[in-house]
Protein backbone atom coordinates (compact mmCIF):
# COMPACT_ATOMS: atom_id res chain seq x y z
CA UNK A 1 0.00 0.00 0.00
CA UNK A 2 1.11 3.45 -0.96
CA UNK A 3 0.42 6.46 1.56
CA UNK A 4 1.16 10.06 0.93
CA UNK A 5 2.22 11.08 4.71
CA UNK A 6 1.92 14.85 4.25
CA UNK A 7 -1.54 16.25 2.90
CA UNK A 8 -2.60 19.29 3.52
CA UNK A 9 -6.32 20.96 2.91
CA UNK A 10 -7.68 24.19 3.62
CA UNK A 11 -10.53 26.80 2.39
CA UNK A 12 -8.65 29.53 1.74
CA UNK A 13 -8.96 32.49 4.25
CA UNK A 14 -7.20 35.64 3.20
CA UNK A 15 -6.25 36.69 6.47
CA UNK A 16 -6.09 33.56 8.30
CA UNK A 17 -3.49 31.86 5.61
CA UNK A 18 -1.31 35.42 5.13
CA UNK A 19 1.79 32.83 4.85
CA UNK A 20 0.39 32.24 1.08
CA UNK A 21 1.22 36.16 0.06
CA UNK A 22 4.17 35.37 -2.34
CA UNK A 23 2.24 31.69 -3.38
CA UNK A 24 -0.50 32.67 -5.93
CA UNK A 25 -1.24 28.99 -6.67
CA UNK A 26 -1.88 28.32 -3.00
CA UNK A 27 -4.66 30.94 -2.62
CA UNK A 28 -7.85 28.86 -3.36
CA UNK A 29 -9.80 26.07 -2.01
CA UNK A 30 -8.15 22.96 -2.00
CA UNK A 31 -9.92 19.38 -0.38
CA UNK A 32 -9.84 16.10 -0.94
CA UNK A 33 -12.01 15.53 -4.28
CA UNK A 34 -9.23 18.22 -5.84
CA UNK A 35 -6.52 15.77 -4.79
CA UNK A 36 -8.36 12.30 -5.64
CA UNK A 37 -7.65 12.01 -9.22
CA UNK A 38 -3.98 13.02 -8.70
CA UNK A 39 -3.83 9.95 -5.96
CA UNK A 40 -5.33 7.29 -8.77
CA UNK A 41 -2.86 8.65 -11.34
CA UNK A 42 0.18 8.12 -8.84
CA UNK A 43 -0.99 4.71 -7.47
CA UNK A 44 -1.22 6.10 -3.33
CA UNK A 45 -3.91 4.74 -1.84
CA UNK A 46 -4.09 6.38 1.34
CA UNK A 47 -2.99 10.24 3.13
CA UNK A 48 -2.18 11.78 6.34
CA UNK A 49 -3.53 14.64 6.34
CA UNK A 50 -1.44 17.33 8.62
CA UNK A 51 -2.63 20.60 10.28
CA UNK A 52 -2.18 23.80 8.13
CA UNK A 53 -3.42 26.41 10.55
CA UNK A 54 -3.56 26.28 14.58
CA UNK A 55 -6.58 26.61 16.15
CA UNK A 56 -8.68 23.54 16.71
CA UNK A 57 -11.10 23.88 13.86
CA UNK A 58 -8.68 22.91 12.05
CA UNK A 59 -8.45 19.32 13.63
CA UNK A 60 -12.33 18.92 13.79
CA UNK A 61 -12.26 19.81 10.43
CA UNK A 62 -9.55 17.46 8.59
CA UNK A 63 -11.69 14.84 11.03
CA UNK A 64 -14.83 15.71 9.24
CA UNK A 65 -13.38 15.40 6.06
CA UNK A 66 -12.03 11.81 6.94
CA UNK A 67 -15.73 10.96 7.46
CA UNK A 68 -16.42 11.34 3.45
CA UNK A 69 -13.25 10.97 2.30
CA UNK A 70 -11.85 7.17 2.85
CA UNK A 71 -8.04 8.50 1.47
CA UNK A 72 -7.95 9.82 4.42
CA UNK A 73 -6.29 7.39 6.93
CA UNK A 74 -4.98 9.20 9.78
CA UNK A 75 -5.20 13.35 10.65
CA UNK A 76 -2.40 14.90 12.41
CA UNK A 77 -3.99 17.94 13.95
CA UNK A 78 -3.04 21.34 16.03
CA UNK A 79 -3.95 21.48 19.54
CA UNK A 80 -2.59 23.99 22.40
CA UNK A 81 0.35 21.55 23.85
CA UNK A 82 0.99 25.20 26.08
CA UNK A 83 -2.87 25.37 27.41
CA UNK A 84 -3.62 24.83 30.88
CA UNK A 85 -6.49 22.39 29.91
CA UNK A 86 -4.48 20.70 27.67
CA UNK A 87 -5.58 16.74 29.02
CA UNK A 88 -9.09 17.87 29.12
CA UNK A 89 -8.80 18.95 25.04
CA UNK A 90 -6.59 15.66 24.76
CA UNK A 91 -9.03 14.18 26.29
CA UNK A 92 -12.24 15.42 24.53
CA UNK A 93 -10.29 14.51 21.08
CA UNK A 94 -9.25 10.70 21.63
CA UNK A 95 -12.91 10.00 20.66
CA UNK A 96 -11.78 10.21 16.99
CA UNK A 97 -9.47 7.52 16.47
CA UNK A 98 -8.17 9.11 12.83
CA UNK A 99 -6.37 11.38 15.42
CA UNK A 100 -2.73 10.23 15.06
CA UNK A 101 -1.00 13.12 16.23
CA UNK A 102 -0.24 16.63 16.53
CA UNK A 103 1.88 19.48 14.95
CA UNK A 104 2.78 23.15 16.10
CA UNK A 105 4.36 25.20 13.22
CA UNK A 106 7.26 25.21 15.00
CA UNK A 107 9.44 27.05 12.01
CA UNK A 108 7.34 30.62 12.90
CA UNK A 109 8.85 30.40 16.40
CA UNK A 110 11.81 31.37 18.18
CA UNK A 111 14.94 29.13 17.59
CA UNK A 112 14.72 28.05 21.50
CA UNK A 113 10.77 27.37 21.21
CA UNK A 114 11.01 23.23 21.52
CA UNK A 115 12.95 23.62 24.94
CA UNK A 116 10.23 25.83 26.37
CA UNK A 117 8.99 24.31 29.71
CA UNK A 118 5.49 24.37 28.63
CA UNK A 119 5.67 22.90 25.10
CA UNK A 120 7.50 20.30 26.84
CA UNK A 121 4.80 19.70 29.40
CA UNK A 122 2.53 19.32 26.38
CA UNK A 123 4.44 16.86 24.66
CA UNK A 124 5.04 15.02 27.43
CA UNK A 125 1.04 14.62 27.88
CA UNK A 126 0.91 13.20 24.52
CA UNK A 127 2.28 10.19 25.19
CA UNK A 128 -0.37 8.75 27.41
CA UNK A 129 -2.79 8.72 24.60
CA UNK A 130 0.10 7.08 22.11
CA UNK A 131 -0.30 10.15 19.85
CA UNK A 132 2.74 11.21 17.47
CA UNK A 133 4.33 14.97 17.10
CA UNK A 134 5.59 16.08 13.89
CA UNK A 135 8.28 18.24 14.56
CA UNK A 136 8.26 21.27 11.38
CA UNK A 137 11.50 23.03 11.65
CA UNK A 138 14.34 25.04 9.29
CA UNK A 139 17.76 24.10 10.19
CA UNK A 140 18.84 26.70 12.45
CA UNK A 141 16.20 25.09 14.47
CA UNK A 142 18.23 21.94 14.47
CA UNK A 143 20.39 22.20 17.39
CA UNK A 144 17.29 22.77 19.70
CA UNK A 145 15.60 20.13 18.02
CA UNK A 146 18.36 17.93 19.24
CA UNK A 147 18.16 18.08 22.56
CA UNK A 148 14.13 18.36 22.16
CA UNK A 149 14.56 14.57 21.08
CA UNK A 150 17.13 13.21 23.40
CA UNK A 151 14.21 14.78 26.23
CA UNK A 152 11.69 12.46 24.90
CA UNK A 153 13.13 9.10 24.50
CA UNK A 154 9.61 7.28 24.06
CA UNK A 155 7.87 9.67 22.40
CA UNK A 156 7.38 8.80 18.29
CA UNK A 157 8.83 11.74 16.34
CA UNK A 158 8.98 13.07 12.80
CA UNK A 159 10.76 15.33 11.48
CA UNK A 160 8.99 17.20 8.39
CA UNK A 161 10.39 18.05 5.08
CA UNK A 162 13.80 17.17 6.12
CA UNK A 163 13.83 19.93 7.88
CA UNK A 164 14.09 22.03 5.18
CA UNK A 165 17.57 22.32 3.73
CA UNK A 166 18.66 25.52 1.52
CA UNK A 167 18.52 23.32 -1.70
CA UNK A 168 17.99 26.61 -3.73
CA UNK A 169 21.69 28.19 -2.50
CA UNK A 170 22.96 24.43 -2.37
CA UNK A 171 23.59 25.12 1.38
CA UNK A 172 25.13 21.52 3.48
CA UNK A 173 26.96 23.06 6.03
CA UNK A 174 25.23 22.46 9.61
CA UNK A 175 22.44 20.67 7.85
CA UNK A 176 24.28 17.89 6.98
CA UNK A 177 26.40 17.38 10.39
CA UNK A 178 23.23 18.02 12.61
CA UNK A 179 20.23 15.83 10.40
CA UNK A 180 22.92 12.73 11.08
CA UNK A 181 22.95 13.89 15.09
CA UNK A 182 19.53 13.10 15.32
CA UNK A 183 19.31 10.39 13.27
CA UNK A 184 20.84 8.77 16.00
CA UNK A 185 17.91 8.52 18.16
CA UNK A 186 15.59 5.41 17.15
CA UNK A 187 13.00 7.61 17.65
CA UNK A 188 12.56 9.70 15.19
CA UNK A 189 11.73 9.58 11.56
CA UNK A 190 11.64 11.70 9.19
CA UNK A 191 9.68 12.86 5.95
CA UNK A 192 10.85 13.02 2.17
CA UNK A 193 8.27 15.92 1.67
CA UNK A 194 8.85 19.58 0.94
CA UNK A 195 11.71 19.92 -0.80
CA UNK A 196 10.45 20.79 -3.86
CA UNK A 197 9.77 24.37 -2.51
CA UNK A 198 13.23 24.21 -0.60
CA UNK A 199 15.00 24.60 -4.46
CA UNK A 200 14.31 27.06 -6.76
CA UNK A 201 10.56 27.10 -7.99
CA UNK A 202 10.36 25.50 -10.88
CA UNK A 203 13.84 26.26 -12.26
CA UNK A 204 15.40 22.53 -10.14
CA UNK A 205 16.83 19.73 -11.96
CA UNK A 206 16.33 16.05 -10.63
CA UNK A 207 20.47 16.64 -9.39
CA UNK A 208 19.86 19.27 -6.92
CA UNK A 209 18.26 16.71 -4.74
CA UNK A 210 20.12 13.89 -4.68
CA UNK A 211 22.96 15.19 -2.28
CA UNK A 212 20.94 15.83 0.20
CA UNK A 213 18.64 12.66 -0.07
CA UNK A 214 21.84 11.20 0.21
CA UNK A 215 22.39 12.48 3.28
CA UNK A 216 18.93 11.40 5.12
CA UNK A 217 19.17 8.02 3.32
CA UNK A 218 22.46 7.02 5.02
CA UNK A 219 21.15 8.86 8.50
CA UNK A 220 18.18 7.36 8.94
CA UNK A 221 17.92 4.33 6.71
CA UNK A 222 15.16 2.81 5.08
CA UNK A 223 12.78 1.97 8.11
CA UNK A 224 12.59 5.60 8.94
CA UNK A 225 11.85 7.75 6.25
CA UNK A 226 8.21 8.38 4.75
CA UNK A 227 7.58 9.56 1.29
CA UNK A 228 5.18 12.74 1.74
CA UNK A 229 4.33 14.87 -1.21
CA UNK A 230 3.22 18.48 0.83
CA UNK A 231 0.41 18.78 -1.42
CA UNK A 232 -0.35 21.51 -2.56
CA UNK A 233 1.77 23.47 -1.10
CA UNK A 234 4.48 21.43 -3.53
CA UNK A 235 2.40 23.03 -6.84
CA UNK A 236 4.32 26.40 -6.46
CA UNK A 237 7.51 24.79 -7.73
CA UNK A 238 6.33 21.63 -9.31
CA UNK A 239 3.75 19.04 -10.06
CA UNK A 240 3.11 15.80 -7.45
CA UNK A 241 4.14 13.48 -10.11
CA UNK A 242 8.09 15.13 -10.62
CA UNK A 243 8.37 14.46 -7.12
CA UNK A 244 7.18 11.12 -6.67
CA UNK A 245 9.01 9.71 -9.74
CA UNK A 246 12.12 11.46 -8.52
CA UNK A 247 11.99 9.56 -5.62
CA UNK A 248 11.11 6.35 -7.00
CA UNK A 249 13.96 7.13 -9.57
CA UNK A 250 16.41 7.32 -6.61
CA UNK A 251 15.15 4.48 -5.33
CA UNK A 252 15.67 2.30 -8.39
CA UNK A 253 18.25 -0.05 -7.20
CA UNK A 254 16.92 -0.32 -3.42
CA UNK A 255 15.25 -3.73 -2.96
CA UNK A 256 11.00 -3.67 -3.51
CA UNK A 257 11.13 -4.60 0.50
CA UNK A 258 13.00 -0.70 1.00
CA UNK A 259 10.52 0.66 -1.39
CA UNK A 260 7.19 -0.66 0.16
CA UNK A 261 8.86 0.87 3.33
CA UNK A 262 9.16 4.14 2.33
CA UNK A 263 6.33 5.06 0.40
CA UNK A 264 3.69 3.17 2.79
CA UNK A 265 4.59 0.57 5.27
CA UNK A 266 6.92 3.13 7.13
CA UNK A 267 3.97 5.93 7.21
CA UNK A 268 1.69 3.25 8.26
CA UNK A 269 3.67 1.84 11.33
CA UNK A 270 4.67 5.35 12.89
CA UNK A 271 1.17 6.62 12.54
CA UNK A 272 -0.68 3.41 13.11
CA UNK A 273 -2.60 3.68 10.18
Amino acid sequence: MTIDSHVHFWKYNKQRDAWMDDMKALQQDYLPEHLSLTLKRNGVDGLVAVQASQEEVETRFLVELSHTHAEIKGVVGWIDLQAANLEERLQHFSQYSIIKGYRHIVQAEPDDFLLRPAFQRGVQALKAFNYTYDVLIYPKQLPAAIKFVADFPDQPLVIDHCAKPDIRHKKMDGWKDQVQEIAKYPHVSCKLSGLLTEAAWKEWSAADFYPYLDVVFEAFGTDRLLFGSDWPVILVSGMYVQWKSLLEKYMENFSQEDREKVFGLNATRFYNL
